[in-house]
């Protein structure tokens, strides 16, 4: 007797089919919002289009259905991530490299959901010029620090949970490009007064927009418009510790490329943490952080699940993974080639171009490209088909 075929595993695009157009009717969304949830639900389906492929040796057929390559999308980041990753290599110093958290505190959530851009924004900046104080001043290090900070704007449970992951070198280089200056072992800044100095920067840019004009107030924040309320609530802020976090140093860049690889290109939640999603509620795991690091199961109405996971959905063109210091995009090839010469460390070598089916193979040790009916042939593209319509050629389905 033939076994049970195997259980299809459940995937955010089902949910964004059964319930988004219902969701999209009875809220109002951003730009952004409406073009993920067009493009979760389209992802691999005959909506985007693809090609036909077809055995060279047994002439058995397989659809290929184009991804939607959306940066909020579960399945499409990969390769993506792969292709980052490779480029990254040629970044890495032979130096210790720390991990400094910087998070806001949840008070500013709702500001944030009105203004995202400028509240984004002002925490890469904050972050930035933060570690540039402690990096300039002779006390710690007296130099340039360097590094690439990535946005995550959600807990395990989908709330907003705003802050930045920043992989640094343990190390700075002289403005005068004359010296590498090493950190302690083990030791980058003390992060009570990171904490500090982050606050009174952010909270800072925080005021600055407002004189500008520029923080969007609604709901439960529209009183803030006013300076007096706004001051009231900048004074509560500052009143309150911030968080700032350093994770024990990396071993060594091999450990950083498998960190970044973890990190950079996450969405708020991934197929994987789907349980079911059935009787409009959604079933998933996730972590209890503060609980001993328990995996738990948590159930929501579908309305709910959407209505959290179109909170991380980014503005659109934001860059959520960015440069700075002798890192940052102008200069860093320059930087970087002293650094290397001062640290006598040998040029990166280029990396090697790739194609996807080559990339999956070693990923995933899945040959694209090899006939899974007959196991002999190859897989050729014989046919491609426009998105909306139906594969060609038709396949016999009788």
């Amino acid at each position: 007797m033939a076994g049970a075929p195997a259980r299809r595993r459940v995937e955010l695009a089902d949910l964004v089919r059964t319930a988004g157009a219902g969701y999209r009717a009875a809220h109002r969304l951003t730009r952004g919002q409406h073009r993920a949830l067009r493009a979760i639900g389209a992802c691999r389906t005959a909506a985007l289009g693809g090609h036909t492929e077809s055995c060279d040796v047994c002439g058995a057929t397989r659809i290929a259905y184009n991804s939607c390559r959306n940066r909020h999308c579960p399945k499409c980041q990969t390769l993506a991530k792969e292709r980052w990753l490779a480029a990254r290599r040629a970044d890495l110093l032979p130096v210790e490299y720390f991990h400094v958290v910087f998070t806001l505190p949840h008070a500013l959530n709702p500001l944030a959901q009105g203004t995202p851009r400028v509240c984004y924004d002002l925490l890469f900046r904050a972050a930035r010029e933060t570690l540039a104080v402690f990096g300039d001043d002779p006390r710690h290090l007296g130099g340039e620090v360097g590094g690439l900070a990535i946005l995550h704007t959600w807990g395990q449970t989908l709330e907003q949970h705003l802050h930045l992951h920043c992989v640094v070198p343990g190390g700075a280089l002289t403005r005068d490009h004359a010296q590498w200056l090493p950190a302690k072992p083990g030791f980058l800044f003390p992060v009570r007064a990171l904490a500090r100095v982050f606050r009174g920067k952010y909270l800072a840019g925080l005021q600055e927009a407002h004189a500008r004009g520029t923080l969007r107030f609604a709901g439960g924040v529209a009183g803030l418009a006013d300076p007096a309320a706004f001051q009231a609530f900048v004074r509560t802020l500052r009143a309150t510790e911030w968080v700032v976090y350093t994770k024990p140093p990396f071993a060594g860049p091999t450990q950083v490329l498998e960190y970044l690889g973890r990190y950079t290109h996450r969405v708020a939640i991934s197929n994987d943490r789907l349980l079911s999603v059935a009787d409009g509620q959604v079933r998933f795991r996730w972590k209890d952080y503060a609980h001993g690091h328990h995996l738990k199961t948590m159930t929501l109405a579908a309305e709910e699940f959407l209505r959290r996971f179109l909170l991380h959905v980014l503005p659109g063109g934001f860059v959520r993974i960015r440069h700075f210091g002798f890192l940052a995009n102008r200069g860093r090839t320059g930087k970087l080639a002293v650094c290397r010469t001062l640290l006598a460390a040998p040029p990166p070598a280029p990396p090697a171009p790739e194609s996807v089916a080559a990339l999956m193979h070693r990923l995933t040790g899945v040959d694209l490209t090899q006939c899974p009916v007959c196991r002999a042939g190859r897989l050729r593209v014989v046919a491609v088909f426009r998105p909306g319509h139906l594969p060609v050629p038709r396949l016999d389905t009788s």
